[in-house]
Parts: C-alpha cells; sequence; structure tokens
C-alpha cells in the first residue's frame, strides 16, 4: 500500500489557468504522484484539455470545492441552498470530465470571515435546522456521486472558518447521517492541530469514513518544517488502512514583515520547488516507515 502524495494547484497559482500547466511537470519532478485542484468555475479550464495535460504530466487529480454564501446548504435561503446542491452536482460533473475520484472540502457551507459572514450565536432550533439541510443536501448530492463512482470527503475546518463541522467527529456525525457510501471525510492536519485533542486518534476515529487526508504544518508551511508530529500520524494512517492520496497545501511565504496578512494566500515570489520535493520526501519517508511498522 502506497499514498498518493500531491500538491494543491494553488501552491502554483490562483486561479489555475492553461497558462499554469507548465507547473504540472514541476510538481512530478518535486515527486508528486497528484494535483489538487480547486473545482473549476466556468470559464476558467477546458476541462478535456485539463486532463490531458494533467495525464501528461503523468499525475492524477483529487478535487477542492468551492462554496460560499449563494451556495451554500446551510443557508436559510431557499435558492441559496439549492443552489449549494447544484453546484455539488456540478462538482461530479467536473470530476467525471477531470478523471478525480474525490471532491473534497467544507461541502456544508456556512463559510465565515473568509466569506464575510462574522460568527454569531446560534440558538438550538436554528442550530438542528443548518444540520437538517446540511444532510438533506449531503443525501441529494451523495445519490449522484455515488451514480458517477465519486466520492466526498467532508473536511472540518477551524473555529474561525465555519460553524458546522470543526473536528473529525462533527464531519464523521454529518457523514453517517447522510447515509451515502459516496460521502465520508477528509481531514486536514492545519485545521485539526488546533481543534482535535489529539491527531493521531481522531484519524483512528475516522477509520473507514477517511476519504482524503491533507498534510500542512501548523503554520502552514513546508511539511516538516514545523511542529506536527508526523510519525505518530503516518501511523495513524496505516492503521486504519488509509490508501488514498496525501495532498501539501504550502501557502506560507517568507515576506513576513508587519502588514503582509497570512490569513491571504500570495503568490510565491521565487522558485520554492526544492522546499516541495524535501517536504514531499519528509512525508514519504514517515510514511514508509508507518508500512513497515503497521
Amino acid at each position: 500500500m502506497t499514498n498518493p502524495i500531491g500538491v494543491i494547484s494553488m501552491f502554483y497559482a490562483r486561479p489555475f489557468t492553461r497558462d499554469d500547466f507548465p507547473s504540472l511537470a514541476r510538481m512530478k519532478k518535486a515527486g508528486a504522484d497528484c494535483i489538487e485542484m480547486l473545482v473549476p468555475e466556468d470559464g476558467e479550464l477546458d476541462l478535456k484539455e485539463t486532463r490531458a495535460a494533467i495525464e501528461g504530466a503523468g499525475l492524477s487529480v483529487v478535487l477542492a470545492a468551492r462554496v460560499n454564501l449563494g451556495r451554500d446548504l446551510a443557508s436559510a435561503d431557499k435558492a441559496a441552498h439549492a443552489a449549494g446542491v447544484a453546484y455539488l452536482e456540478s462538482c461530479v460533473k467536473s470530476a467525471e470530465a477531470l478523471g478525480a475520484a474525490i471532491v473534497g472540502g467544507p461541502l456544508y457551507g456556512a463559510p465565515m470571515v473568509f466569506a464575510g459572514r462574522a460568527p454569531t450565536p446560534c440558538a438550538p432550533d436554528e442550530r438542528k435546522r443548518r444540520i437538517d439541510a446540511v444532510v438533506e443536501g449531503l443525501k441529494r448530492a451523495g445519490k449522484v456521486a455515488h451514480g458517477a463512482g465519486v466520492r466526498f470527503g467532508i473536511e472540518p475546518l477551524n473555529r474561525f472558518e465555519t460553524d458546522i463541522a470543526n473536528t473529525a467527529r462533527h464531519a464523521i456525525q454529518l457523514a453517517e447521517r447522510a447515509d451515502s457510501p459516496a460521502v465520508g471525510v477528509m481531514l486536514d492536519t492545519f485545521h485539526m492541530n488546533m481543534e482535535e485533542w489529539d491527531l493521531p486518534q481522531a484519524i483512528r476515529q475516522t477509520g473507514h469514513r477517511l476519504f482524503h487526508f491533507q498534510a500542512n504544518e501548523n503554520n502552514r508551511g513546508f511539511v516538516g518544517s514545523g511542529h506536527i508530529d508526523w510519525p505518530p500520524i503516518a501511523r495513524a494512517l496505516a492503521d486504519v488502512g488509509y490508501d488514498g492520496p496525501v495532498v501539501l497545501e504550502p501557502f506560507r511565504r517568507d515576506d513576513e514583515d508587519a502588514g503582509v496578512t497570512l490569513a491571504q494566500w500570495r503568490a510565491p515570489t521565487r522558485d520554492e520547488d526544492d522546499r516541495l520535493a524535501a517536504s514531499i520526501a519528509y512525508l514519504k519517508g514517515a510514511l514508509a516507515f508507518a508500512r513497515r511498522a503497521a
């Protein structure tokens, strides 16, 4: 069992367009096996051409959904809720066109500060309505995904980015209620580092429901450069038999002067491929040793 190691397209560019196709070969040279792409919005990419470019570089692809307040499963606005379901169904079509088997992300919607929605107290009745709406939407979209052979991974985000799912346990509850073989959980160690009591235990708790995994440092830097303890995480992944992709999202840059916000994605100002290669090698080593010990 080996896990495909990937890199998110935002490491190089956002939006990722055909002008960025040369970076696919750079990913491969750095040791990547797959690319994680944001689900293309209309007009961003020709999907047939993009699939050919990805496959031509020797990579596979995973997709990351983009939610907003206009397409939000948790919304009380019926149009926004319906748009959220329709968006997830469109993600399945994009996955089919690109040859992706996984669509991950905060599929439930309800984005907070980065979408301009401040966190506010939520009464029990409203909380129940939100969760029921999310589950209903996941059930509907899950049927479409299952029919296409695509799987959804529900990603918990930290408390500053959503008030729907912050921990593995929250995502598991949503997946269990959706009750679909196409709906599982996606975990990201950046968010886990803030919200989980025990990262390896959260992975073991997720177990067979773990469909996708993102390996990120506590500060969004390169894997191995922060304080995340990777060997126990790798052993937990081996213990649950996780053989899916493990994707890196190193967004941290070196321009850390005051006033340069770490909350916003910034394009690279220089070639960081050597650091990416070192991170991929570090992670592959941790996973290989964990498999040997399993």
